[in-house]
C-alpha cells in the first residue's frame, strides 16, 4: 500500500516535478491532496485541510527570490518563517506523528571562504540576505518542532538547481530563454546577463526531487542535508553551452539591473553526509538538464 504524501509549493519549480514523479503508477507515495486552497500566511486556511493523514510532508512553499526579499523582507518572513509555523501548528492539532522534510536552501550559508570549500553541513551558516535569514530561522523551528513532538524532521539544503519549468528570473532559465527567442528570430543576437563569471553548483531538478525522496525513506531525523553535485560550474560556460547546443551564435551584454547583491565567485557544495546516508548520487548529466531546458523553452516561447 502506498504511503500518503502531502507536499507544500506543488505549483512551483520543483513540486511540479514532484507531481511527475508520483503520476508514474510505480511510485512509492502517494500524492495527497489538500481539501481546499490554502495560503501558509492565514492559519484559519489550514484548520481542516488534510480529509486523511499524511505519512509524511514535504514542506516546499516559499518565498524564494533574494531581490524580492530585499525588496519586501517583512513579506519573506511572513511567508516563509511564520508560514511555517502555521503549517507546523495545524499539523499538530491533527494529530500528525508522519516525517517532516523542511526544504531550506544552501544560501543559508553566505560567503564562505575558498579555502573551505565544498561546504559541508559542518560549515556555520552566515547568511547574507533577508531570504536566507528566513529560512535559516525556519529550519531551527522544523528541527525544535521535532524535539518537541517527536516527530521525524529533517532539512534538506538544495543548492542551485535547474531544469524545464522554472521561471526566467532565475539566470540559467532566463539564458535559455532569451537563446532561443534568437533562434527564433524574436530578439537581436545579443544576450543580456548579470556577472556571469561565478561558479556554482548547479544539480538539475531531477536528481533534487529523487535526493527528497530518499531521505522520506533513509534520512536520520534531526539531521540536515546538502543537496548538490558536488562540483562548481561558471556559468558564463553553461551559457555557452546552451548556445552552442541550440546552435546560436550571440554577444554577452551586462545588464546592471541583473547585478545580484551580497554574492561570491565560487560555490561548490558537498553532498558525502546525503550519500553516505541514503545512497543517493546525481544521475543527470549538465547536457542532459540543458537539452532538457531548451525544449521547454522552445514550447513556452512559442505560448507567449
Amino acid at each position: 500500500m502506498k504511503k500518503r504524501l502531502f507536499v507544500t509549493g506543488l505549483s512551483g519549480f520543483v513540486g511540479q516535478h514532484i507531481q511527475s514523479r508520483l503520476a508514474s503508477p510505480d511510485a512509492a507515495w502517494e500524492l495527497l491532496p489538500a481539501a481546499s486552497r490554502f495560503d501558509l500566511t492565514d492559519p484559519h486556511s489550514l484548520i481542516d485541510l488534510w480529509p486523511h493523514m499524511p505519512d509524511a510532508v514535504i514542506h516546499l512553499a516559499g518565498q524564494t527570490f533574494v531581490p524580492e526579499a530585499f525588496r519586501d523582507p517583512a513579506r519573506t518572513f511572513d511567508i516563509n518563517l511564520l508560514g511555517t509555523l502555521n503549517l507546523l501548528q495545524a499539523l499538530k492539532a491533527r494529530g500528525f506523528q508522519g516525517t517532516f522534510l523542511y526544504v531550506s536552501s544552501g544560501d543559508v550559508y553566505g560567503q564562505v571562504s575558498e579555502n573551505d570549500l565544498p561546504i559541508t553541513e559542518q560549515q556555520a551558516p552566515c547568511p547574507r540576505n533577508p531570504y536566507a535569514v528566513s529560512k535559516i530561522s525556519a529550519e531551527f523551528l522544523s528541527l525544535q518542532w521535532g524535539l518537541s513532538e517527536g516527530w521525524p524532521v529533517l532539512v534538506a539544503r538544495p543548492f542551485n538547481h535547474i531544469g524545464s519549468g522554472q521561471k526566467d528570473s532565475f539566470v540559467i532559465a532566463s539564458a535559455a530563454r532569451q537563446i532561443i527567442r534568437i533562434k527564433q528570430g524574436l530578439q537581436a543576437p545579443q544576450l543580456e546577463v548579470g556577472d556571469i563569471d561565478v561558479s556554482r553548483d548547479f544539480l538539475d531538478v531531477g536528481d533534487v526531487v529523487s535526493a527528497y525522496f530518499a531521505l522520506l525513506e533513509k534520512g536520520q531525523a534531526g539531521q540536515v542535508y546538502n543537496i548538490c553535485s558536488g562540483r562548481e560550474q561558471s556559468i558564463r560556460s553553461l551559457i555557452e553551452q546552451l548556445a552552442d547546443l541550440a546552435e546560436v551564435t550571440m554577444q554577452l551584454v551586462q545588464d546592471p539591473a541583473r547585478m545580484r547583491r551580497a554574492d561570491q565567485r565560487r560555490v561548490c557544495g558537498s553532498h558525502e553526509r546525503l550519500t553516505k546516508t541514503t545512497g543517493w548520487t546525481p544521475d543527470i548529466t549538465t547536457q542532459q538538464s540543458l537539452r532538457a531546458i531548451l525544449s521547454d523553452w522552445e514550447k513556452r516561447v512559442k505560448q507567449e
